[in-house]
């Protein structure tokens, strides 16, 4: 009762209902709510604040800037959704003018992605057309993840979020981490363009990320790696990490380079691995307890020094296997 009565005087008031309302439709940063509501920043701050003091909003730091949302499960969000469902029809003049001023918000956001992507496009052009069609990895993913339903999917290092875009009609909710701001905002503009509305995605680093130790009610059904291993210094720690957030019997699916010798790739794309042997991935995988799955190679068409890309799918040890795990290293 307690939740419930904090929860309604959050909302009882016509500032922090807009905010609210607002967020169940996008991510926003302090600055960009005090463009759509016209209100002064410190007023909107300790809005912001009374609302996630009663669980209505999410709130996640990127640098210098923090993010807000509307909860995205359980009764606040149930809560909320009942809200706009009123709300819509007995505001909707002002509705309309806070929708109207949110486009411009997500325009401007849309224009300096587009900037970002043009200015880097090339060389990204340059690496995807030496590989195969990205229709066909993506046609693999789909076909391994989609034998499993899933609610919680991790895209770790989601790089432009073509990964949730992708898995967003096939999942319950979709989560996304990258270290790069830049990527971040091509991500955010790539989901809201394409109504991904149960997708979401943070800074993060896929060696230390930020969640708790999975388990049944809060691990990650699966996590994916997409062309994001050839990166790293230390693949395997990143494997661990994912392994550590991930549901007992959770699927754990890595797409990246097979073996090749294109080090111009290394040289001026920052690429630390020159691809991944199966019999190597294989080896983390028994290393780390998992399951093999499927291991697919996808050759390119044609072209002598296009590149294959290798999808694997393995899974996590189920709940008594890792309670074993755990006792044995204690």
């Amino acid at each position: 009762m307690e939740r419930l009565v904090s929860m309604l005087r959050a909302a009882g008031d016509a500032t922090r209902l807009r905010l609210l309302l607002l967020l169940l439709r996008a991510e926003l940063t302090v600055s960009e709510l005090t463009q759509i509501i016209g209100q002064s920043q410190p007023r909107v701050s300790r809005h912001l604040k009374l609302l996630c003091d009663a669980g209505l909003l999410e709130r996640f730091k990127e640098g210098a800037w923090v993010f807000y949302r509307a909860a995205s499960r359980g009764d606040a969000a149930r809560f909320a959704q009942v809200l706009s469902g009123i709300a819509d029809d007995a505001h909707a003049a002002l509705l309309a003018d806070d929708a109207r001023r949110l486009a411009g918000v997500r325009t401007a956001r849309a224009e300096t992605a587009a900037a970002y992507f043009k200015a880097n496009a090339p060389q990204w052009e340059r690496i995807r057309s030496l590989h195969v069609p990205e229709q066909d990895v993506e046609k693999a993913i789909v076909g391994l993840l989609g034998k499993a339903a899933l609610a919680d999917v991790l895209d770790a290092g989601t790089g432009t979020g073509r990964m949730l875009e992708l898995l967003s009609p096939h999942i319950a909710r979709g989560l996304g981490i990258d270290v790069s701001p830049e990527m971040l905002v091509i991500a955010r503009e790539r989901l809201e363009r394409a109504g991904a509305t149960n997708c979401q995605v943070r800074r993060g680093d896929v060696y230390r990320l930020p969640f708790a130790d999975g388990d049944l009610t809060t691990g990650f059904d699966a996590v994916i790696f997409h062309q994001v291993l050839h990166f790293l210094d230390d693949p395997q720690a990143a494997l661990r990490e994912a392994i550590r957030v991930a549901k007992p019997g959770g699927r754990i699916l890595m797409a990246d380079f097979a073996p090749h010798e294109l080090e111009f790739l290394r040289e001026e794309h920052a690429h630390r691995r020159l691809g991944f042997a199966d019999r190597e991935v294989q080896s983390w995988f028994k290393a780390a307890g998992l399951k093999p799955l499927a291991a697919e190679s996808l050759a390119p068409r044609s072209g002598a020094e296009a590149l294959t890309v290798m999808v694997w799918l393995a899974e996590t040890p189920g709940a008594a296997a890792r309670r074993r795990k755990v006792e044995a290293a204690a």
